[in-house]
Order: structure tokens, then C-alpha cells, then sequence
């Protein structure tokens, strides 16, 4: 049974993190930030989450949106992270070795004003 979409109302900013399982290092080369970056555009593309800021490390990545509808981070990130692992098994020839990701992504809500501000001063601005 699949699980139940993680409800994140609309309006309000979410710090959303996902890590590698077993400190996998994810992007190790130039190349793999860059094939990161396209599944990204085919993700907004597909479902125009409203990002406000981004930042991908070797083993995880973090990023601050403010959703349009409740189901709209988790159909976002869903179709990122599995697009994404199928790709990168695919690339390194590991299809059938196990997990690239820990589990679901994280969600925490964040206050607008000065806690939104401490956040995205920690990221990398997209917009």
C-alpha cells in the first residue's frame, strides 16, 4: 500500500531535506550536480512547486518552498527523488543495489519574517 501524500498546506514555507543513505556521496563530479540540475528543471516543469531557494551538497540537499495546493511538495518531491535515483542507478550502473536515498524527504514548516530570513541566508538563493 502506498503511502499517504504528506499534507503541507498552501501558503505556508517548508525546509524540505533528503540525504544519501549510508553517506553515499551523490555528486561527486561536476557532471552529477549538473544531471541534478536537469532532473530539477524536469521536476518544476511537470509540477511548478514555487522554490525560493536551493542547495545540493556531496551527500544531501536542502530546499526552501512555499507550496501552491497541499499535495503539491509532495508530488514534487516524490517525482525529483525517484527520477533522480533511477537516473544516477542508471548512470553508475547499480540498478538493483538498494536505496540512493535514506527515506522520504524531511518537511518542517518555517515562520515567515526573520526565521524565513535565517533559512535562506544558509542556502543558495534560486529566485
Amino acid at each position: 500500500m502506498p503511502r499517504r501524500p504528506r499534507i503541507c498546506p498552501a501558503g505556508t514555507c517548508f525546509h524540505i531535506v533528503n540525504r544519501a543513505v549510508a553517506r553515499l556521496t551523490l555528486f561527486d563530479k561536476q557532471q552529477d550536480y549538473e544531471a541534478f540540475e536537469r532532473v530539477l528543471h524536469e521536476a518544476l516543469l511537470r509540477v511548478p512547486l514555487p522554490v525560493f531557494a536551493y542547495s545540493v551538497m556531496p551527500n544531501h540537499w536542502h530546499f526552501v518552498v512555499r507550496p501552491k495546493t497541499k499535495t503539491q511538495v509532495t508530488d514534487f518531491f516524490r517525482w525529483l527523488t525517484h527520477t533522480h535515483t533511477m537516473r544516477w542507478h542508471a548512470h553508475y550502473h547499480t540498478e538493483g543495489s538498494g536505496h540512493l536515498y535514506q527515506g522520504r524527504f524531511k518537511a518542517f514548516p518555517i515562520e515567515e519574517g526573520e526565521h524565513l530570513l535565517a533559512v535562506l541566508s544558509l542556502e543558495v538563493i534560486l529566485m
